[in-house]
């Protein structure tokens, strides 16, 4: 039998799958459709920008760095041109085989190829990445004849950092060296990761560091159109970079290699400033270092040589070293007991040779002629046995009070970073410093010490320096300062910076005159004499002697039965002239003895450097050098001529610093002016371990070697 189908059944049920994948299609266009509004019409702008970003790409121009100059427009800091080898590795199919092809040509260290990694890395395949920087001629040259097989690899000149003078001045210039992670977020902290993009170099000591934003200037940009692949097609829009600023410094350049000279191979600071406005003139650290070094990324070896060396080279010593400033702290504690009125400048202290508190005997050098004193005698005289019985009179805490308004132990304020505050002991400070509880106790005994600069005290040059400018300065207080002013590149405007307002400590001026006159007879008829025996100007100062080890009462000082590093510091603070002072100086020398026979003959030169236009003589040199000086021997030389040696040795050095026509001219110059770039580095032979009390360096993580 034969079913029959049912006709309207099925035309039902295909209506309904008709109706049902209608209704599925006119969805899914709706879909589409709603898609297509919200895009086009509510993500027009978005995607807009979005497709112009693939389309294009930004590159970086990066500015060229500021210079530094000294106060006479002398170029410390600049740049010079160099040809680069550059890889796009957007535009290389095999880039290790093209690497392997290009060292056949020029020469590729492994460091040259670590660095082109990681900026690699970091980089936009588009961009175009250095692998060898410096080349000299020939391998330009060699280049050049195969440039047509290396598709994507170019030769471009750029801008490298160069220190002229070397190893001179460099605690003061600084240097630039690559951007670490500290650094990139301290970038990042202040919004500024645009401005340092397509360079991975910062300013890390000294005023470059500290003036950084100054020297750095503004990234400029292009905008170039790419290809699906990032390959660039053409350059769309270009906004020029703004080069740094020009940082003009108070520091004399000559005056500062001469006192740099006149260390020799010795270790120590000087710090001279104008009492006048805080200025520095000088801002000596011995030994120094190769600022041209560190430009490029330092080598392994001499990284090793630098920062294993006894010596610490890297210490900024004026800035960062601390040590007792012996005698020379006897005017400033003279002007405590004047303004405090505690001791009259008439009042008789007899001096026996020794001073008996406690029990306990502290002592006098030998060569100290004792008697009746009076304030003027004890200073000319440099009588210990005065100043111990001051200070008990005092007291620790009447001391503290007094010496921190003149900057001791406390941070001057100096426009370069990484100073350190040393100690001016109070019996807070004691009860600080000490973990123990039988320890925290200030004891009597020990505020004796303190009147002639030992004990706890722990200064730096800085510091002394600031103090004695002040007393100089009749109690006027002005904060050290580096830089005086910048130079816009781009419109050539001066801007000088302006200078804190001085601070008046409110001494009296008869109070000053007694400790200024005793200071001038320092040099007419008490310990540094000699020195400035014949000097066409009166100038006052104070010598000293710190110990760099304690020694206990009964011993007595014997530098034949001493290792080197255990010898008594040589200290000397000075101002001069007399009348008007236009200059005041704080220097040591470590471990060399007593401040009148090494220290002192320092401060002579530098003052006839600046007062008379002089410059000693070879044979005066070498004997200030050897610390067997005393008053200038020879016919001294012209500081002018001398300074205008200077600057040629300088265009010379920087001659050797720029690529050479050989391979071994990538070398920087690390012996100094002068000298040529392919010697290799050499430490100074290590002699003694720097003072204990001594800040250590602060090294920056980017200094290190690749």
């Amino acid at each position: 039998m034969t079913e029959l189908r049912n006709v309207e059944a099925d035309l039902s049920r295909f209506r309904t799958r008709v109706l049902v994948a209608g209704l599925v299609v006119f969805l899914c266009f709706s879909l589409v459709a709603a898609r297509l509004v919200y895009l086009q019409v509510y993500r027009h702008a978005d995607l807009r920008a979005q497709a112009e970003s693939n389309r294009t790409a930004i590159v970086p121009i990066v500015p060229n760095r500021g210079l530094i100059l000294d106060r006479n427009g002398i170029v410390l800091a600049s740049n010079y041109s160099a040809y680069t080898l550059e890889i796009t590795p957007s535009r290389v199919e095999d880039l290790d085989a093209t690497i392997a092809a290009l060292e056949k040509l020029v020469d590729i260290q492994p460091r040259d190829k670590r660095r082109f990694k990681r900026l690699r890395e970091e980089s936009k395949s588009f961009e175009s990445i250095p692998l060898r920087t410096r080349l000299s001629d020939e391998e330009v040259a060699r280049f050049a004849a195969r440039r047509f097989a290396f598709p994507g690899v170019d030769i471009k000149a750029r801008l490298f950092r160069s220190y002229p003078y070397g190893e001179l001045g460099s605690h003061v210039v600084g240097y630039i060296g690559r951007i670490n992670q500290s650094e990139k977020d301290a970038i990042e902290e202040r919004e500024e990761e645009g401005n340092y993009r397509g360079t991975d170099y910062i300013g890390k000591l000294g005023v470059e560091q500290s003036f950084e934003q100054q020297l750095h200037g503004q990234t400029g940009v292009e905008q170039m159109e790419t290809s699906a692949g990032g390959r660039a097609l053409r350059k769309l829009a270009t906004s020029p970079a703004t080069p740094g600023n020009t940082v003009m410094l108070s520091l004399d350049i000559g005056l500062q290699k001469l006192v740099e000279d006149m260390f020799g191979s010795r270790r120590g600071a000087l710090v001279a400033l104008d009492p006048r406005n805080g200025e520095v003139l000088a801002f000596v650290s011995k030994p120094t270092f190769d600022p041209n070094l560190f430009v490029d990324g330092i080598d392994q070896e001499s990284w090793q040589a630098l920062n294993e060396s006894i010596d610490k080279p890297l210490l900024n010593r004026a800035l960062r070293g601390t040590y007792p400033p012996g005698s020379t702290y006897k005017p400033f504690m003279a002007m405590a007991a004047l303004q405090t009125g505690t001791r009259s400048p008439n009042a008789i202290i007899n001096d026996p040779g020794f001073y008996m508190f406690g029990g306990h005997r502290f002592g006098s050098p030998e060569n100290e002629r004792g008697g009746a004193m009076d304030m003027n005698r004890a200073i000319v005289e440099s009588s210990n046995v005065y100043f111990y019985s001051l200070a008990n009179e005092l007291g620790v805490e009447a001391i503290h009070d007094f010496m921190a308004p003149l900057g001791f132990g406390q941070i001057t304020g100096i426009d370069i970073n990484g100073e350190v505050r040393g100690v001016l002991p109070s019996q807070a400070w004691k009860r600080g410093y000490f973990k123990r509880v039988e320890q925290q106790k200030w004891f009597a005994g020990e505020t004796i010490s303190l009147g002639i600069g030992q004990g706890y005290n722990s200064f730096t040059m800085l510091q002394l320096a600031q103090a004695t400018a002040t007393l100089a300065n009749n109690g006027i207080k002005h904060k050290p300062r580096l830089v005086m002013g910048t130079q816009d590149t781009v419109t050539r405007a001066l801007h000088p910076l302006p200078a804190d307002p001085p601070v008046d400590l409110g001494y009296k001026p008869e109070n000053v005159a007694i400790v200024r006159k005793a200071l001038v007879g320092v040099t007419q008829g008490g310990t540094s004499t000699k020195v400035f025996a014949g000097a066409g100007y009166l100038s006052g100062g104070k010598t000293g002697t710190a110990q760099a080890v304690t020694m206990g009462q009964k011993d007595r000082y014997n530098k034949a039965r001493m290792e080197e590093h255990q010898r008594d510091h040589a200290v000397y603070m000075a101002f001069a002239p007399a009348d008007n002072p236009r200059i005041a100086l704080a220097v040591i020398v470590e471990n060399a003895g007593w401040g009148a026979g090494v220290a002192a003959p320092i401060a002579r030169r530098v003052f006839d450097y600046v007062l008379l236009g002089q410059y000693p003589s070879e044979e005066d040199m070498l004997a200030v050098q050897a610390g067997r000086a005393a008053a200038p021997v020879g016919k001294p030389r012209l500081a002018s001529d001398m300074n205008a040696l200077l600057v040629g040795e300088a265009a010379n050095a920087a001659a050797f610093a720029a690529p050479q026509k050989t391979e071994t001219a990538r070398k920087p110059d690390p012996a100094g002016i002068g000298k040529p770039a392919i010697q290799a580095a050499k430490p100074a032979k290590a002699t003694a371990n720097p003072q204990a009390r001594q800040a250590s360096p602060a090294i920056p993580a980017a200094a290190r070697p690749d």
